[in-house]
This record gives structure tokens, C-alpha cells and sequence, in this order.
């Protein structure tokens, strides 16, 4: 079964009758897998090679230039970890060079300005006597700052317990610039220059770290300066959210830049006349992937799904445009649009697609092109074809959202105390964060809900992101009611604050509210991240940012399961220092187990053994 929602199912079927090729029918035509590249065992660095380790000791056991499989496992890691981290730290740069303009042009302003002199006072910025324009100017000059070299460690780093960064300066680990650990990562992983499994791995751990303290948490902070920090509000989700009678513009993709323009367009009262004149009741909005969370949770915008939703949102044929900004974005959508009316426009001279629809955004145009979309869509609803038209028939899922660090500390009453007390108590057992993508490979969204619906039934409190947070919100678990599938004591803490026992915390750069949370919470009781009873959990996941995401868990000092297994397997070394060894360093560690049900019972069992360390 490739999905455990009705919805997915139905517009599979839809598609596969008329032979549409879906995600699932590329991956069948892919099989067999290349098995070397499955298990990290293949090089293609230099055109010496490429090169492939025989993982049964019978062919060969070195590349040409002489590297082992451990080498080059560790290799091939490094450079997936560089890349993840790149794509989201790059993400918060865009962010941070619009907010140098933000005020002085017409499209973006600044939604929280007392967040934005708390952060500039991080930063050590003196805002009296300054305007709003020129704070968030200053902070931005900081910001940019944390992406280059000129600096002995990034600036939110600062954020960790004091013996957490005692940990990563005793390792050499501490991120010194976001960029600069990226390179320096291309660099050592290029031929002929860091042949040291140990040492490449080190230098992973200090590359996530300039991830998940440096680019996505800049990211996460900017967004909240930019568009508001979430609050708790409550939408709908899955493919029912489309409208048939409504004109349909779907956001996809990470930033959210282009799509709270588009947002802000298709509000405009002369646009939804314009649609109406076109014969449609209005105009309808819904998210896919981390841009649909983004405004989701801001905006309360609904959600159509997840990754594996992309092209299924076009088979239903009332998405009259597709626009999307970049990652995770396949190509294949493009092809799907072209048996429909539907449009797929791009906006980022980072990512263009064959035979889509280029429409790019900058701070100084973004009203302008946000419009232009708006027009685009209502023109495509002139143009569909009824007889292809499909929305499956279920009912829209209700789920809370907008959980911000400074949301859930509001509803605490004002402190971190309350949850410390319930985690004193076990009416709550600990905290999981749970994270990461959607893999064709696994059944979509079953395994991200078993382990959620085990782990609340063991009263332990889930935060999750990304994909993560829309397959569990699809099955209804992100309702206040959803507190009677959880134990007694977390579904008494659920109904007293009157939230459901999952909470959503936004997209994937947003893990980083996780790390903020963590680094709390350690700080009020005076220990280190990896002492409390927490552990992540990414069970779906797919790409590179997921395994930077994975490795700044785990060097932060958390025990972080994964669902897929990770290409490592064709090296006994990255695997013990992996699953093993790095335990000893961090006090975190990988844990790679497929079954979410034993996923679960590993997460209970090691945060049943954090609080005995704690005496609770």
C-alpha cells in the first residue's frame, strides 16, 4: 500500500488508470537499486574512478587513489551532510537579506519588532534610540557575519547549556562560520586532502552544528521577525481542503518569501472579484510541504499533504497553479501539469524547472509578481476540464497548529516550570521530537503515526516538524481530543492547557525551535541537553538536510532514531562511531530500526533510563 490516507488512495487510482506515472511507479522502475551506492561503497569524486568497494572482500578493497570503504562511506557522508546543511543555512540567507530592506520596500515589513530587539540585543546591539528599520539593518550586517570567517564561533551557539559547549570545544566542533564549515567540508572530502574516517565525521558534527545553531535557526527567527511568530489557531488539512468551485493556488516548497506575498495577493478584494467575474466563488489557498507549514502556521492557510501529496494535488485537476520556491520539489510535477490546466511556476533563480512557468521574486517586486500569479491562477480556472476533475470524498481533518517556543512557553503561564514540574511528576515521561520527510520506499505517513501514537500513549509529549507534523495531523492526533489516546498523566496535562499531546512546531528549519526548547528547558534545571529525557526520530526521511538535521541531533546530545537506513552500511567503522562511539563523545548517538512499533519501545526504554540518571 503506498499511503494510509483515503485521499492519496483515491487520486492514485485516479492517476494510475490513465497512466500517469506517479513517485511510486519511478521507484519500481528503479529496481534493483544500485546495491554500492545503497551502501556508501561508490565514488565519484574524481574522474579517476568512478570507484566501488566490493562489499564481500572478494573484489576490490581500495579506489584508485587508495581509498577503503571507510573512507569513502565517510566521504560520501560528509559531502550529503554539507549539502543539507548548505540548503538550509542558504534558505536563512535569503531571509536575512531581505530583512536588510524590510521597512523600505513595499512587500515585506516587520510583523515582530519585539522579537526583532531581542534578537539584535543577542547579537549585542544597542537599540535605544534606533528605529525598527534601522535594528533590523544592524541585525542583519550580524547575521551575515555568522556565514563567513572572520568570527572564533557563530553567535546563536551561545544559546546551548554552558556544558554543552564545553563538550563541543573540548571536540574542536564549535561551528566558527555557516559557510565556512560547508567549504571547508567540500574541501576535506575532495580527493587527496582528509583521509581520516574519524576526523571527517568530527568535521560533520561542526558542519550540522553550523546548521542547526547557525543557518536554520536565522532562518526560523528571521521568519518570525518577517511574518509573526506562530500562535496557536487551529485549520484543516489533506486533498479535501481544495475547492472545486473555488479557484485553487497551491504553495510548495521552504521559504516563505513568495508564498506570503501570494497570500497577501489573493486577500485583495479587486483579485476575488476578478475571480468571480471568471465564474469561481473565490480564491482558496493550501500548503504542501514545509512552505504549506510555514503559513499554516502563521496564517492558518490549510494543507493539502505532505512530499508524496506533490503530484496527486494536480491529479485532483482543480490546482490551477502550482508555485513553488525550492526544495523538495520533484521535477515530475511539471510533467503531471502538462495533463492538466494547471501551471507550474517557479520563482527562485536558484530553481528553475524544464517547461515550467518562470515568474521570479525579489523584496522590490514581490507585490507585482505575487498579483501576476494570482491572475495566472484565475486565467488556468477558465481553462479546466470538468470531465477530469476529482477531489476525493472525505471530510477536511482539523488540527491545531502555531506552537512556537514562545507559544508553548505562554500557555505555560509565562515559564518552563509547569512542564518541568509535569516532567518531575512523569505525568509527562519526556520529549520526542519528530521530524523528516515522506520516502516512497515506506508506506506514506504509517510509520511517522505509529511511533507518534506510541510514544503519547506512553505519556511522552511529541513536538514535530516538517512532514512529520502533516502525516500526524492528517489522522487527527493535533486536536485537543486527540488527548484520550494519550496515557493519564500527559492527557491531564493536555486537558488542563486545553492542547492536543502533539504539538506542531512548523517546517524542517524549524527543528531548530527544538534545539531552542532543549536548550531551555537544560538551562532552568541546570544540566545538559543530553541529560534530559528526550530523543528525535526521523522515520521517513529521504534527503540530505534530514541526515544534517539527524547529525546536529546527535551531536547536541540526543539519541535519534531513524526509520530508513542511511548509506553507511559498507563500513563497520562509520557504523560503530555512528551507533556507538559517538555516544561516548556527545552523549548522543544513531539508532537505525525501520519497525516504528520498536522504534518506539527504544525511545521509552532510553527516557525511562534518562530520568532514573535524574532520580525522577
Amino acid at each position: 500500500m503506498h499511503s494510509i490516507h483515503q485521499d492519496a488512495l483515491r487520486i492514485i487510482k485516479k492517476l494510475d488508470d490513465v497512466g500517469i506515472e506517479l513517485v511510486w511507479n519511478r521507484l519500481e522502475n528503479q529496481e534493483p537499486q544500485c546495491g554500492y551506492c545503497s551502501l556508501g561503497l561508490s565514488c565519484r569524486n574524481c574522474t579517476m574512478g568512478p570507484c566501488r568497494i566490493d562489499p564481500f572482500g572478494e573484489g576490490p578493497q581500495k579506489g584508485v587513489c587508495g581509498a577503503d570503504a571507510d573512507v569513502i562511506v565517510a566521504r560520501n557522508l560528509a559531502r550529503a551532510v554539507a549539502s543539507g546543511a548548505a540548503s538550509h543555512s542558504d534558505h536563512g540567507r535569503d531571509l536575512v537579506e531581505v530583512l536588510s530592506k524590510a521597512g523600505m520596500v513595499k512587500a515585506y515589513t516587520i510583523k515582530d519588532e519585539d522579537k526583532l530587539k531581542r534578537l539584535a540585543e543577542e547579537y549585542g546591539i544597542d537599540t535605544t534610540k534606533k528605529s525598527i528599520v534601522e535594528i533590523a539593518s544592524e541585525l542583519a550586517d550580524a547575521m551575515l557575519e555568522d556565514f563567513g570567517s572572520k568570527k572564533e564561533r557563530i553567535q546563536l551557539i551561545n544559546r546551548a547549556p554552558r556544558k554543552r559547549i564545553e563538550i563541543w570545544e573540548n571536540l574542536g566542533v564549535i561551528p566558527r562560520g555557516i559557510d565556512r564549515e560547508v567549504v571547508e567540508m567540500m574541501h576535506r572530502t575532495h580527493m587527496g586532502v582528509d583521509n581520516e574516517p574519524a576526523n571527517i565525521l568530527l568535521q560533520c558534527l561542526r558542519t550540522s552544528l553550523g546548521d542547526g545553531f547557525g543557518g536554520s535557526m536565522i532562518a526560523t527567527e528571521v521568519s518570525d521577525i518577517l511574518f509573526g511568530t506562530p500562535e496557536p489557531k487551529t485549520s484543516t488539512i489533506n486533498l479535501a481542503t481544495l475547492k472545486e468551485n473555488e479557484v485553487n493556488i497551491i504553495l510548495h516548497g521552504h521559504n516563505p518569501l513568495v508564498s506570503d506575498a501570494v497570500v497577501e495577493a489573493a486577500m485583495r478584494e479587486d483579485l476575488v472579484k476578478l475571480a468571480k467575474k471568471a465564474g469561481a466563488e473565490g480564491i482558496n489557498l493550501a500548503g504542501l510541504c514545509c512552505t504549506g507549514n510555514e503559513v499554516l502556521m502563521r496564517k492558518g492557510i490549510p494543507m493539502a499533504g505532505n512530499h508524496l501529496i506533490q503530484e496527486l494535488v494536480i491529479g485532483t485537476g482543480v490546482a490551477d497553479v502550482v508555485v513553488v520556491d525550492y526544495q523538495c520539489i520533484m521535477p515530475a510535477i511539471v510533467d503531471v501539469a502538462k495533463c492538466y490546466h494547471t501551471a507550474v511556476v517557479t520563482t527562485s533563480p536558484k530553481a528553475k524547472f524544464k517547461d515550467a512557468m518562470h515568474i521570479e521574486f525579489t523584496p522590490e517586486n514581490a507585490h507585482e509578481k505575487a498579483v501576476e500569479v494570482v491572475k495566472l491562477a484565475i486565467e488556468r480556472f477558465k481553462q479546466r476540464n470538468r470531465d477530469l476533475i476529482k477531489i476525493p470524498d472525505v471530510k477536511p481533518v482539523e488540527l491545531m497548529t502555531g506552537f512556537s517556543v514562545e507559544a508553548v512557553v505562554k500557555a505555560l503561564g509565562g515559564s518552563l516550570k509547569p512542564l518541568i514540574d509535569a516532567i518531575k511528576s512523569g505525568s509527562i515521561k519526556g520529549v520526542v521530537g519528530s521530524v523528516g520527510c515522506n520516502n516512497p520506499k515506506v508506506t506514506q505517513d504509517k510509520s511517522h503515526t505509529t511511533l507518534a501514537r506510541k510514544l503519547i500513549e506512553n505519556d511522552v509529549l511529541v513536538v514535530d516538524t516538517g512532514c512529520a507534523a502533516v502525516a500526524d495531523a492528517k489522522v487527527g492526533l493535533k486536536m485537543p481530543e486527540a488527548a484520550k489516546l494519550a496515557g493519564n498523566g500527559l492527557r491531564e496535562v493536555c486537558e488542563s492547557l486545553g492542547i492536543p499531546p502533539i504539538l506542531h512546531f512548523g517546517s524542517c528549519v524549524d527543528n531548530s525551535r527544538i534545539l531552542v526548547a532543549l536548550a531551555a528547558l537544560a538551562n532552568e534545571i541546570g544540566v545538559d541537553i543530553s541529560d534530559l529525557p528526550a530523543a528525535g526520530a526521523a522515520m521517513e526521511w529521504y534527503s540530505e538536510k534530514a541526515i544534517a538535521i539527524g547529525t546536529y541531533f546527535v551531536a547536541s546530545g540526543l539519541l535519534v532514531v531513524l526509520g530508513v537506513p542511511p548509506p553507511i552500511f559498507g563500513s563497520k567503522f562509520v557504523i560503530d562511531v555512528l551507533t556507538n562511539k559517538v555516544e561516548s563523545l556527545t552523549g548522543g548517538k544513531f539508532v537505525v530500526e525501520p519497525d516504528a512499533e520498536r522504534a518506539a519501545d527504544i525511545i521509552v526504554k532510553h527516557i525511562e533510563e534518562k530520568r532514573r540518571k535524574l532520580g525522577i
